[in-house]
């Protein structure tokens, strides 16, 4: 090739400037470019694998056949820089900022609530700005699909949706005028500073709504950037070849087909990459190399899309985006009969991925990476599809078939072959296509089982002329059936032969017992479920199937109502003055900031000179002694500074817990997998990562290793104390008992999956020991006492710093402080910056999540469902080491009666110590795992005694003031308001009744419906706990500023104490400032947790407050006219101190074990949720259709912030109860460290109908403004999701002679629900006895 052909200039575009890379890294993808060499750190880190939308930028870029302009959102962890020759990209930072002008869709995620840890607001704000440059007024569907590649887990996505909303076509959208709406005579808006005007109404009454539309900023698409007219002018060139030469990986852009021909001779197994979607991800996870990788998407050839008379070809490189747009427009036009497998691809498009991995994942990508899971092989292969393929020797055409999913096959193409194009044929009469996929979440989720299939007839009969059966999950790339195909054909279309159709499939696809993936009963039911559902779709396509067959509901869709959400709260006071913004709906304080990315993260922050990188090693072995550490190979690696191990501290290098002390950084052996040896410092994170991969540790397996609850009770391994409560007589109350029933219930896991990842900064000042470490932490007192112990130093040396916290939910408490100990050490030792940022996967992997529970229990009870006594006893998952594991047992233990009145009660509870990384708080804190059990056995009660279980529940309900478990004064008046008001919101008796008029005639749909009540305690088991300080300035120019104790993590701490501050000096909202969390403004703070951060660091601020409004009360008396600037001047003039602390020393209230009572909650948050799904019994797919939620909080603060929590946190909880499954290997390793294998919810999860209700008139006399704490107890309410599938279940199990009475442990995933719903394809599958296999996982 001619040097003159060639180029190593990489010219680009980013918000408009002209970015101009020479040589560029093959190895480096946009965001870290964005964030580390642009300094736009807007853009977020989330996952790194393109599965959280945290990254998203809009793309621009010229289509290489029609020449027009294209934006798309993309995902920029997985962009390679070398890919964005002659393309523009738009980050949040380029769309608006408070500097210049606020973009509408910044305004509006932000002012609709939809921002509360704000670290995926970027992401959300810039999927939503691509479809607007595409779509100015979306539809609710593509609002929809525009965020499902999105991940937030605060908000419950209601308000980013409703923000998004606003957007809509009038016509499509029914809910725009719901927000801002009072049910009396006033309507709320957005006032200035985003106090809310007042209503014209009394004290009272309901507001309906959080915000108000017509203040919006409009929408005017001629003000976007404009593509740049050089990128125009270089696509008009003759284009040249690029090659980029890095230190490991070569790129090459050919300009040309003959080009890419000439590569691939010359480097046969170097992978096309277009979209980086399956290349990317595997050398970052899997550690493929590849030292060549060429890109082909400039070539036209590959982006040609042609329809002939047989069928529509659609070019390789084009994205999946191209193909749906491609074959929507081909059914819109052409007859339904021609397009039977367009529909079917379509189908599969819809939930494949979210927008930002369809947007550039091509269609010869999808095609070639042959992967197991793809959705659209088995459909694609199905349709008789056919590959184009050339090389420099010619073209041929293949079939897509069995043969080319074998590395050995003629269709396989070979080393030096191309994938140009792909056809894809129309159907032709007697065609019937099916596409079927069912995933751990219904939409961005890679299949369980995906099956693509088609039968062609004889003409004008039921005889089989062709059929082709293709599934993907089953094994290591998609399958094919050919022999069961073959020998059906010439079958009648019956019973007769879809009997033989599922006895010979199960043949020929064979499931290994031990098969990756796991589920493999659950994948042989779905192998004939999806059969069966071919069956049934070509017997009605043939007009073969009464429409009063049972069968019929199989190919039935979920329900789908209109999207309506509706949050109702009590309107402030009539007399309430305008400037006082308690009360009233405020946006959170740094929403337009995280809606344009101008909010600073610690990974933000600008690296000072000679930073370091911390990367750790962890442990590969559950439990083992290490043998020998060898750091040769590491240390010789480019860029690496030193490696950190126990030896470094200056102090000590453990921690001390319950059971003893934990070494931060392993000595001698490890405990389980993921524990911390060393770290690794150098120059750069990939320096950093690569070096961290070279440390070579010997191990010695040593014995046992503990992996399950079960383990750890055959072994009685447990951290002590163990814990029992005891009140009446249990055994004489069993004995009078009607009836008496046992049970046990497990309930998995939890990882809590903030956004932001742990993060730590350390900075050594140079002198004195000092040291500032800026950290996202829970709990900085914590961190900078270890960080002080460590270190040998006083704890005035060293400043722990939060500014936010981009999600935490007890995440970043106990672990947060190692990491930033162990941070501080290095920095310490290298006296340079150190910076520790964890990968999503090492996050997963190292940092523990929500204890499994095991909860066995005996309980006894009346004829009339009133429960007598109750035996219960706990076992929690500790994992290797106690944190706070013990802690969360106690707090089972004493809130286990949930909302109950249990008068004859035993509950034990024990910590299992075992061989995994050790579990740790979770919002909640052990109350939804206590909860949950009690919940499972009030269900059972239900069936035992034949009464529907909301009459038994509410039989049961503490009522009135009285006394629970512990001789602790309980008033749950509001429980019994929140119940009735729920029932009747929730039209409960009406919905009920045609829920079982529906289950009647749907034996394959079935829906459900439960009502959960709840319980919380706010308060502590310590007398210390609670204690809180403040610090407030007042300057001349009259402006505020407050210091306080607790940490800002997006459940609204910092805004609340604005308005408190407000209201106390009676100033306007806008002149109070709250600055960062810092140990040298405000010492000795306590966690922020336990729902607790208004209601002690408010009261704390309120302190303050009122003293230095108690000292310029005389000046205010003296001139009672002037302003609150004069009054300020005036007491400075006079020598008066302008600055206070404030203290409120807790509740004072604790737990006495010996004892058994105590009096540990300050009061009770209560509340009820009653939610609806309806359940696919074929598939275990569900849909949860509607939530009502009704809690007493007290008098909210701020309705918009206190509502986001409660749905944020139901929507946590659904994921806890129906989704959200950890899978570990049996020897300890975590399998699910991503949001690829693990799933929370996303947008397709959120209710379709959605009513959350404040209780009104019920002030909470024992808090700061009659408030209640919030951000915890609406999670259980999630569990109602579950107690709906269960009871969806009981109908079909009902049907279908099966014992209403079943054990249904949580998650309840489709595996769960598919399993528990036995019917002739669940009895037909073989069955592997436990023990005859081991398992790809276990049952922690």
């Amino acid at each position: 090739m001619s040097m003159l052909a060639e180029s190593n200039q990489l010219l680009f575009y980013v918000n408009g400037k002209k970015i101009l890379e020479k040589n560029a890294d093959p190895e480096l993808m946009l965001l870290p470019y964005l964030r580390k060499k642009l300094l736009l750190t807007g853009t977020k880190y989330g996952c790194g694998g393109g599965g959280c939308g945290a990254c998203t930028v809009m793309v621009s870029t010229i289509d290489p056949v029609t020449k027009k302009i294209v934006h798309y959102s993309a995902n920029a962890c997985l962009l390679p820089l070398c890919a964005l020759h002659g393309a523009a990209v738009t980050t949040v930072e380029g769309i608006g900022s408070t500097t210049t002008r606020l973009h509408p869709v910044q305004e509006r995620i932000a002012k609709a609530h939809g921002s509360q840890c704000g670290f995926c607001t970027p992401g959300m704000v810039m999927s939503m700005y691509s479809l607007l440059r595409n779509h100015p007024q979306p539809s609710m569907q593509q609002i929809n699909e525009a965020l499902g590649g999105n991940l937030c887990r605060c908000t419950g996505y209601r308000p980013i949706v409703d923000g998004c909303r606003t957007f809509c076509n009038k016509e499509d959208c029914c809910q725009l005028k719901e927000n801002g709406t009072c049910n009396v005579n006033g309507d709320t808006a957005n006032g200035v500073n985003g106090v809310n005007k007042p209503h014209d109404s009394v004290s009272g009454d309901v507001c309906k709504g959080l915000f108000k539309e017509d203040n919006f900023l409009p929408l005017d698409p001629t003000q976007e950037l404009i593509f740049p007219p050089e990128l125009i002018l270089i696509d008009n060139e003759s284009k040249r070849e690029l090659i980029f030469r890095g230190e490991r990986i070569t790129w090459f852009s050919p300009a040309s087909l003959s080009e890419l021909l000439n590569l691939k001779v010359q480097y046969p197994k170097a992978p096309l990459v277009v979209g980086n979607t399956a290349v990317g991800p595997e050398m970052k996870f899997r550690g493929v190399f590849h030292p060549v990788i060429i890109f082909p998407a400039r070539i036209v050839e590959l982006h040609i899309v042609t329809e002939s008379d047989t069928g529509i070809t659609v070019g390789a490189a084009c994205s999946l985006t191209v193909l749906k747009d491609t074959l929507s427009n081909a059914v819109s036009r052409l007859p339904e009969e021609k397009t039977k497998l367009y529909h079917a691809l379509l189908q599969q498009l819809g939930t494949l991925g979210g927008a930002q991995i369809r947007n550039t994942a091509s269609l010869g990508g999808n095609i070639i990476s042959r992967s197991t899971t793809s959705d659209l092989n088995p459909v694609l292969a199905a349709g008789g599809c056919v590959l184009n393929l050339a090389s420099k020797d010619g073209t041929r055409q293949v079939p897509l078939d069995e043969s080319f999913f074998s590395t050995s096959g003629t269709s396989f193409p070979k080393p030096e072959e191309i994938l140009v194009s792909v056809h894809i044929p129309f159907s032709t009469k007697g065609d019937h296509v099916l596409a079927i996929r069912q995933a751990q979440r219904r939409e961005n989720a890679l299949p369980i089982v995906v099956a693509g299939m088609k039968v062609h007839f004889e003409e004008s009969s039921d005889i089989i002329k062709g059929l082709r059966l293709f599934y993907g999950g089953l094994g290591a790339t998609t399958v094919s059936a050919k022999e069961t195909s073959q020998r059906l054909v010439g079958k009648h279309w019956n019973e007769d032969m879809l009997s033989e159709a599922c006895k010979l499939i199960l043949e020929e696809i064979p499931l290994n017992p031990s098969a990756p993936g796991g589920m493999v009963e659950y994948k042989r039911t779905l192998i004939v479920s999806f059969l069966f559902k071919l069956y049934l779709e070509v017997l009605q396509a043939l007009n073969s199937l009464a429409s009063d067959n049972r069968d019929i509901s199989a190919l039935k869709k979920f329900d789908t109502t209109s999207s309506t959400h509706i949050q109702t709260y009590q309107n402030v006071p009539e007399d309430q003055p305008d400037h006082d913004p308690v009360g009233r709906p405020i946006m959170h304080r740094s929403g337009i900031k995280q809606a344009t990315g101008e909010a600073i993260y610690t990974d933000d922050m600008p690296p000072v000179d000679g930073e370091l990188y911390l990367r750790f090693v962890t442990s590969s072995r559950a439990h083992a002694k290490i043998v020998s550490m060898d750091f040769t190979e590491a240390l010789a690696m480019p860029g690496v500074v030193d490696i950190i191990t126990s030896y470094d501290f200056p102090g000590t290098s453990d921690c001390t817990l319950d059971d003893g002390t934990v070494h931060l950084l392993a000595q001698g052996k490890v405990m389980c997998v993921g524990q911390l040896i060393c770290a690794v410092l150098a120059n750069t994170p990939g320096q950093a990562k690569k070096a961290a991969a070279k440390v070579n540790i010997v191990y010695e397996n040593l014995e046992p290793v503990i992996l399950t609850i079960e383990e750890a009770i055959n072994n009685n391994s447990f951290y002590q104390p163990q814990r029992q409560l005891e009140v009446g007589n249990v055994e004489e109350a069993f004995e009078t008992a009607d009836q008496v029933h046992e049970g046990e219930v497990f309930l998995g896991g939890q990882e809590h999956f903030y956004l932001e990842t742990q993060s730590i900064r350390a900075v050594p000042k140079g002198e004195d020991g000092e040291m500032d470490v800026y950290l996202a932490s829970q709990d900085t007192t914590h961190t900078q006492a270890l960080i002080c112990a460590a270190l040998n130093v006083p704890a005035n040396r060293v400043a722990c710093h939060v500014k936010r916290v981009g999600g935490a939910f007890g995440g970043k408490h106990t672990k947060t402080g190692y990491l930033a100990t162990i941070t501080a050490v290095a920095a310490n030792k290298t006296k340079r910056a150190v910076r520790c940022i964890l990968e999503r996967g090492d996050d997963m992997l190292i940092t523990g999540g929500r204890h499994p529970y095991l909860g066995k229990y005996k309980v006894g009870f009346m004829n009339d469902g009133s429960v007598t006594a109750a035996d219960v006893s706990y076992f929690n998952n500790a994992g290797s080491t106690s944190d706070d594991s013990i802690l969360v047992v106690e707090v089972g233990l004493m809130n286990m009666d949930s909302a109950y009145k249990i008068p004859n009660l035993r509950c034990k509870g024990s910590a299992c110590k075992t061989n995994l990384p050790s579990n740790t708080a979770f919002r909640g804190f052990g109350y939804p795992q206590a909860a949950f059990v009690t919940e499972t056995w009030m269900s059972e009660i239900a069936i035992k005694t034949g009464i529907p279980p909301e009459k038994v529940r509410e039989i049961n309900l503490q009522r009135g003031i009285g006394q629970n478990h512990l001789k602790q004064e309980i008033d749950a008046r509001t429980l019994i308001m929140c119940w009735n008001e729920c029932m009747e919101k929730s039209s409960y008796n009406n919905r009920r009744l045609a829920i079982e008029e529906f289950n009647k005639h749907n034996y394959w749909k079935k829906k459900g419906l439960a009502i959960i009540p709840m319980k919380f305690p706010i308060g502590s088991i310590f007398k210390f706990f609670g204690q809180a300080a403040a610090l407030v300035h007042i300057y001349l120019d009259g402006s505020v500023l407050v210091s306080h104790g607790g940490i800002e993590m997006g459940q609204g701490v910092h805004t609340k104490i604005s308005q408190i501050a407000s209201r106390e000096l009676q100033v306007p909202i806008s002149d109070v400032h709250v600055v960062e969390t810092n140990t040298a403004s405000v010492p000795n703070t306590m966690v922020s947790g336990g729902s607790l951060g208004t209601d002690v660091n408010g009261m704390a601020v309120q302190s303050a407050c009122q003293k230095l409004m108690e000292r310029l009360k005389p000046i205010k008396d003296a001139n009672p006219k002037g302003s609150w600037k004069d009054w300020v001047n005036s007491a400075f003039l006079q020598s008066i101190s302008l600055s206070a602390t404030g203290f409120f020393r807790g509740f004072g209230r604790e737990m006495n074990w010996e004892k058994g009572e105590g009096n540990p909650a300050h009061y009770f948050v209560f509340g009820v949720a009653c939610s609806e799904v309806e359940i696919d019994c074929l598939t275990g797919d569900h849909k949860n259709l509607r939530t009502d939620i009704v809690m007493d909080i007290g008098s909210s603060i701020n309705p918009a912030v206190d509502i986001g929590q409660i749905e944020g946190a139901f929507v946590q909880g659904l994921g806890l109860f129906t989704i959200e499954e950890l899978k570990f290997s049996p020897q300890g390793l975590l399998y699910t460290r991503g949001p690829a294998q693990y799933k929370i919810p996303a947008v397709c999860d959120v209710p379709e109908q959605f009513y959350v209700s404040l209780l009104t008139d019920v002030p909470n006399p024992h808090a700061i403004y009659s408030s209640k704490g919030v951000g915890e107890p609406a999670l259980f309410l999630g569990s109602s999701i579950y107690f709906a599938i269960k009871d969806a279940l009981i109908y079909a199990r009902k049907e279908r002679g099966l014992p209403e009475l079943f054990t249904l442990n949580s998650p309840a995933t489709p595996e769960k629900i598919r399993m528990a719903c036995g019917d002739q394809f669940t009895n037909m599958i073989p069955k592997d006895a436990p023990g005859t296999f081991k398992p790809w996982a276990i049952n922690v």
